[in-house]
C-alpha cells in the first residue's frame, strides 16, 4: 500500500509538547510549499470546537489546522475524548456523540473508534501531500498498549515515522527516551526515527555527552533540541498548563484584575486566553475562597459537569463569596457555557446527562432555570453585542436549554434571535458563546467598562491583537533552527527546498 508522506510526534509523557511541535512542523513545511494537514485519531480534552458544519473536535487540532492554514475539519480528530468523571467519558466519533462510557466499557469499544479513525486518516490523507500526526501521552504505557489506537498503531497504518519528544525542563529526559525504546516491542521500535529534546534552558554544548550516550545506547539519534519558548501566544492544549499557573499572569501595575474560577471539570477555559496580551490586565486563577478578594471581575468558565463543579463551588464556599461580590455591584460577574448556567436559580438533568443528581440550585444571580437536554447543541455564532454594538463570534457547545423571565438579553444572532442574559444592572451577565472574548473590540469595550467602575479612565483604543499568525511563523522560525530538518524531509521522502 502506497502511504501519504507522514511523520508522528510522540513523547515520553503527556504535555511533553508534541502538539506545538505538531503545529510548528505543519507552519514550516506550509512555507516550504507543500499541503500539509494534522491528524489526532484520539483526543482526550476538554477543550473543543464546532467546525463549520457543526461538528465537534479538539481545540489543539483546530489550532494545527490554523498552523496549516486549513479551516478546521473534523477528520482531523475522529475520536474525541471529554472526562466527565474520574472514570468515565463522554465518546465524540466524527464530530457527534454517542454515549457516555466508563473505561472497561471504551475499552471494548476502541476496535470500532479505530476503525472509523483509520477511514477518516484516509480520507484526509488522499487530500493533502503531507500528514503531521500525534500521539497521545506515552507509547510505553504497557497497560494501554494492547488496545492502543493513537500511538504506534496509528503510526504503523500511516506509515510514519516517529519521533519521541521530551520535555527536558522535568528532568529526566535521558532516562525517559531510554526507558520508552526498552519498553516498546520491536516493530515499534522500527518505527522510532529519533528524538526530540523540547523545552531545553541552557548551553547545548552542555547535552554533548548526552546525545551521545542516547546514540549509542538506542541506534536513534536526537534529531532536536528545541528550547525553552515562553509566552507563545498559542491555545494551550489542555488543563496541564491550566493547572500548573501558567494562566495566571504576572504583575502589571494598575492593571484590572480578573479572578479565573478554576472548576473541577473546567473546560474551554481557552476562552479567557485572550485576556493574557492585554497590557492592562491582569489574569487570577483562583481555586480556593480565601483568594477571592475584590477583582473587577468574576469569571465562571465551561463546565463538562455542572453539577458537581457547582457542589465544589458551594463546598469551598467560593458561592458564597461570588453572591456577596455581586450584592456589591463593584465586581462584574461573567460565566460562559457551564458558567451561564450557574449563574441561575436551578440546573434540572432529568436525563442524567452529566450527572448522577437530578438538580441542583445555582447561584440564584439571574432569573433562569436550565435543563439538560440529551441531544446536544453545536452550531457556529455571530451576531451583537447589544449594549457595546460590537461584533462578535463563536461557538456553541452544550446540552443546556436556558430561559426564564426578567432577564434582558444580551446578544442578537443573525439579525432577529435573542440570546445570552443580563441583570438590570448589567454587573452579572453570561452566554454561551465560547470564544466572545477573542473579538479585540469587544475585549477592549469589556476591559474598558471595567476600568470606569474603578474609577479609571477606558484606553478606548483596541490594545492587544489576538492574532494567532505572527505567533506560527515565530514558532516556526524557532524550530526550524533548532530541529534537523534535512533528516525531517528525508523521513517524508522528499527533499528540502534549496
Amino acid at each position: 500500500m502506497k502511504h501519504t508522506p507522514a511523520l508522528m510526534f510522540q513523547g515520553t509523557c503527556s504535555n511533553a509538547g508534541k502538539s506545538v511541535l505538531t503545529a510548528a512542523l505543519g507552519r514550516i513545511l506550509l512555507q516550504d510549499g507543500l499541503s500539509v494537514a494534522p491528524f489526532k485519531s484520539q483526543n482526550m480534552s476538554l477543550n473543543s470546537f464546532v467546525t463549520r458544519d457543526g461538528l465537534e473536535m479538539g481545540r489543539a487540532q483546530v489550532v494545527q489546522a490554523q498552523a496549516c492554514r486549513l479551516d478546521p475539519d473534523v477528520r482531523m480528530n475522529p475520536i474525541l475524548l471529554k472526562p466527565s468523571s474520574d472514570t468515565g467519558c463522554q465518546v465524540i466519533v466524527n464530530g457527534r456523540a454517542v454515549g457516555n462510557m466508563k473505561v472497561n466499557d471504551y475499552i471494548k469499544f476502541k476496535k470500532k473508534a479505530f476503525e472509523e479513525a483509520k477511514k477518516a486518516y484516509d480520507s484526509l490523507a488522499a487530500e493533502y501531500e503531507v500528514i503531521i500526526l500525534e500521539g497521545a501521552g506515552s507509547p510505553a504505557e504497557v497497560n494501554l498498549k494492547q488496545h492502543d489506537i493513537v500511538n504506534m498503531a496509528m503510526a504503523r497504518y500511516a506509515g510514519a515515522g516517529v519521533l519521541i519528544v521530551g520535555d527536558i525542563d522535568r528532568g529526566g529526559v535521558f532516562a525517559s527516551f531510554l526507558g520508552t525504546i526498552e519498553i516498546l516491542d520491536q516493530w515499534e521500535r522500527d518505527l522510532v526515527a529519533g528524538f526530540v529534546i523540547n523545552r531545553f534552558r541552557g548551553r547545548k554544548s552542555l547535552l554533548a555527552d548526552g546525545l551521545d550516550y542516547i546514540q549509542r545506547k538506542t541506534g536513534k539519534p536526537v534529531l532536536g533540541v528545541i528550547d525553552y519558548l515562553p509566552d507563545l501566544g498559542l491555545p494551550e492544549e489542555d488543563s496541564v498548563s491550566f493547572k500548573e499557573g501558567l494562566f495566571t499572569s504576572s504583575q502589571k501595575n494598575g492593571a484590572i484584575e480578573l479572578a479565573l474560577i478554576d472548576l473541577p471539570h473546567i473546560s474551554n477555559f481557552t476562552d479567557f486566553e485572550p485576556f493574557l496580551a492585554e497590557p492592562d490586565v491582569r489574569l487570577n486563577v483562583v481555586r480556593q475562597a480565601a483568594d477571592l478578594k475584590n477583582p473587577n471581575a468574576v469569571l465562571l468558565p465551561g463546565s463538562k459537569n455542572v453539577i458537581a463543579d457547582l457542589e465544589f463551588l458551594q463546598a469551598s464556599g467560593l458561592a458564597k463569596r461570588i453572591i456577596e461580590l455581586s450584592g456589591k455591584a463593584k465586581t462584574e460577574i461573567v460565566g460562559i457555557c457551564g458558567g451561564f448556567q450557574m449563574l441561575g436559580r436551578t440546573i434540572n438533568d432529568p436525563c442524567r446527562v452529566e450527572s448522577d443528581r437530578n438538580n441542583i440550585k445555582g447561584l440564584g444571580l439571574l432569573n433562569l432555570q436550565t435543563v439538560m437536554a440529551a441531544e446536544k447543541t453545536l452550531t457556529r455564532r455571530k451576531g451583537i453585542h447589544l449594549e457595546s454594538g460590537c461584533p462578535v463570534l463563536g461557538y456553541e457547545i452544550h446540552h443546556g436549554k436556558t430561559g426564564g423571565d426578567s432577564v434582558k438579553p444580551l446578544l442578537r444572532i443573525n439579525g432577529n434571535e435573542l440570546s445570552g442574559a443580563c441583570s438590570g444592572n448589567k454587573m452579572i451577565w453570561g452566554t454561551y458563546l465560547h470564544g466572545i472574548f477573542d473579538q479585540d473590540e469587544f475585549r477592549r469595550w469589556f476591559i474598558d467598562r471595567l476600568r470606569r467602575l474603578d474609577g479609571r479612565e477606558p484606553l478606548e483604543k483596541v490594545q492587544a491583537v489576538y492574532d494567532l499568525e505572527p505567533a506560527f511563523d515565530r514558532l516556526a522560525a524557532r524550530v526550524r533552527e533548532q530541529i534537523d530538518m534535512s533528516a525531517l524531509y528525508q523521513m517524508l521522502g522528499a527533499c528540502p527546498p534549496p
